[in-house]
């Protein structure tokens, strides 16, 4: 009986403890829970971002675009024996409508080149229009042979209001095209804005035209000035004046005669 008892006593107790009743958790309180979790990420996320500076996320990004010098042997004293770096210097225009341009060293019988990117028609809506084609750049790259680490400048790309949609993802899609073939290939890459080259050149401001950058590449490379004389050849001339700005040759300031400096692989 004594078991009995205290069975029935448990019941009672536990029948006038009160039920803490909890709140409803509807879809409005998941969804104001959700938004406050992942304001509180980004915040954690931006806070983390800052304490990296840009000049650091900086070199990271073009040491992504960087093929360093191949290790061609090891000495008896363990000393590393690195390939030369490249004296050959690429400029490309990434434009679909652009080229890539070639400076060799002088020794060679042909020291300046330049190449129309290779490009495909595509139907685009009800349009047809003009895309890089991947496998002919590829095939350009390859039959230049191309030393290891070679430096190719290339145009930033940069959108302009005045260019629309397409022409925004034309540009993007073109210079980060060009990027990935170049790296692929062992070609180190550093991204150049147009307003830079262009004002070493003196091609920057009001009143200056494609045609200016056709006569000036006319007059740094006369054995291809007959590669350059039609107003659409200015693909061509883009493309040699940013391989000259990348191999050092920059227009004295006190005249319009060249000079070659040193310069460094730098963005701005």
């Amino acid at each position: 009986m004594g078991g009995l008892q205290i069975h029935q006593q448990q019941q009672q107790i536990l029948m006038s403890t009160p039920i803490v009743s909890l709140p409803s958790c509807n879809l409005r309180t998941i969804s104001i829970l959700s938004t406050s979790f992942r304001k509180f990420c980004t915040s954690a996320q931006i806070k983390a971002v800052t304490r990296v500076s840009a000049d650091e996320l900086k070199d990271q990004w073009l040491n992504s675009l960087n093929c360093p010098p191949t290790l061609l042997q090891q000495n008896h004293d363990d000393k590393e024996i690195l390939s030369p770096p490249s004296q050959w210097v690429l400029g490309i225009d990434p434009d679909v409508s652009g080229a890539l341009a070639v400076l060799k060293p002088f020794d060679f019988a042909s020291p300046a080149q330049v190449y129309d990117s290779p490009n495909v028609k595509v139907l685009i809506g009800n349009r047809v229009r003009r895309r890089m084609d991947t496998k002919a750049m590829v095939e350009l790259l390859r039959s230049l042979s191309i030393p290891y680490g070679t430096t190719a400048y290339i145009e930033q790309s940069l959108p302009y209001p005045g260019d629309g949609k397409q022409g925004w993802w034309s540009g993007g899609f073109n210079y980060g095209l060009w990027i990935g073939v170049l790296v692929a290939s062992g070609v180190s890459v550093v991204p150049v804005p147009s307003v830079r080259w262009k004002q070493e050149f003196k091609l920057s401001g009001n009143g200056k035209t494609k045609d200016d950058s056709r006569a000036l590449a006319c007059s740094l490379f006369p054995t291809l000035s007959s590669s350059l004389k039609r107003k659409k050849d200015h693909g061509r001339a883009e493309a040699l004046l940013i391989a000259a700005y990348g191999k050092g040759i920059r227009l004295n300031s006190d005249s319009e005669s060249l000079t070659s400096i040193n310069t460094d692989n730098s963005t701005s």
